[in-house]
C-alpha cells in the first residue's frame, strides 16, 4: 500500500511539473516595439528603432516624399518597418509608409521620411544632428521645422534669394522655417518689431494670411529659442514672432511644402524667415 501511495505521489508530481513547464514555454516573449522613445542628454526625447539606433529627418523632404537618393543613401540609409508598434508617448497614427522613387518602402513620422545615419556606430549615438544644417534628429515634440527647398511663387516661377537678400528668379534651394507639418511661415515686410500691421481688427483678412501661433516646445538645433516671442494681436489672438517679425501662413498654400506666398503681390513683400533673417525694425514714432 505504501509503495502504491509513493508511486501515485510521483506521478502527480511529474504531471504538475510538466504542466508548469508547458505553461511557461507557451508564454510569449514580450515584443520589442519597432519605434522607441529614448532620452538623450542634449536633445531630450528622440525616436530610435527597436535596437536603440537613432532616426533622423531630412530638411529637403518637406513634401512627404524622400529626396535622398543614390549616393545620399550610403550616408543616410532608409528606415522601414512593415508593422508599426510604438512606445508609450507615441501615436501609431503619426506613422505611415511611402513608396520611394526607387520602389523601396520607407516609414514616415508626421510626414517626414525617417533615416539612419551611417556614422552612428552604436545605440544611443546622435552624430547626424545638424549635418549641413539639413539633417535633424527625429523627435516627437518639435514645434517647428527647418526646410531646404526650391521657392516656387504663386506665379509659378522659381525664386532664389541673392547675396543682397533680394528675391530673383532662379533655380536653387533655400532654407526656411515651417511648422512641424512642413507648412511655410512668412513675415510681412511692412511689419515692425512685435507689431502686426497686416491683420484687420475684425480679422476679416485672416484667411488670406492667417496669423500663426504655437506653444514652443523643442526646436531643430539650428534655431535659437531666444529669437522667438509671442504677441497679442488686437487684444484677442496670440501670434508667434521670429526676430521680432510676426509669423503668418499663406492661405493658398494648399499642400505641405508649398511656398507660393513669396511672389505675392511681388517678390519680397512676404518673405520666408530663416537664421539669416535680420531683426525686425523698431516702429518709428511719428508723434
Amino acid at each position: 500500500m505504501k509503495k502504491t501511495s509513493l508511486l501515485l505521489a510521483i506521478v502527480i508530481f511529474a504531471f504538475y511539473s510538466c504542466s508548469s513547464d508547458d505553461d511557461s514555454s507557451s508564454t510569449p516573449e514580450p515584443e520589442e516595439n519597432y519605434i522607441k522613445l529614448a532620452e538623450d542628454g542634449d536633445h531630450g526625447q528622440i525616436l530610435t528603432d527597436s535596437e536603440g539606433m537613432t532616426l533622423y529627418f531630412f530638411s529637403n523632404d518637406s513634401k512627404e516624399t524622400s529626396t535622398c537618393n543614390e549616393g545620399c543613401l550610403s550616408a543616410w540609409p532608409v528606415f522601414y518597418a512593415e508593422d508599426i508598434t510604438v512606445d508609450e508617448g507615441l501615436d501609431a497614427n503619426d506613422f505611415a509608409t511611402i513608396t520611394r522613387e526607387d520602389g523601396e518602402k520607407q516609414t514616415t513620422y508626421k510626414g517626414w521620411p525617417l533615416y539612419y545615419f551611417a556614422q552612428d556606430n552604436a545605440a544611443g549615438e546622435v552624430n547626424g544632428d545638424g549635418v549641413n544644417d539639413i539633417w535633424y534628429v527625429a523627435k516627437p515634440d518639435y514645434s517647428l521645422m527647418y526646410v531646404h527647398a526650391q521657392l516656387v511663387g504663386d506665379d509659378g516661377k522659381n525664386y532664389i534669394i541673392d547675396e543682397n537678400g533680394d528675391y530673383v528668379e532662379g533655380e536653387g534651394t533655400t532654407l526656411y522655417i515651417t511648422d512641424i507639418m512642413g507648412n511655410t511661415l512668412y513675415a510681412f515686410a511692412p511689419d515692425t518689431k512685435d507689431n502686426n500691421t497686416y491683420t484687420n481688427e475684425d480679422f476679416s483678412n485672416d484667411s488670406v494670411w492667417p496669423i500663426f501661433h504655437v506653444d514652443l516646445d523643442r526646436l531643430p538645433s539650428i534655431l535659437n529659442p531666444d529669437d522667438f516671442n509671442t504677441i497679442l494681436v488686437h487684444g484677442e489672438r496670440d501670434q508667434l514672432t521670429y526676430k521680432g517679425w510676426p509669423l503668418y501662413y499663406f492661405g493658398p498654400d494648399d499642400a505641405r511644402g508649398d511656398n507660393k506666398g513669396v511672389s505675392v503681390p511681388s517678390p519680397g513683400v512676404w518673405p520666408i524667415v530663416n537664421t539669416d533673417t535680420q531683426e525686425a525694425p523698431e516702429a518709428v514714432n511719428r508723434g
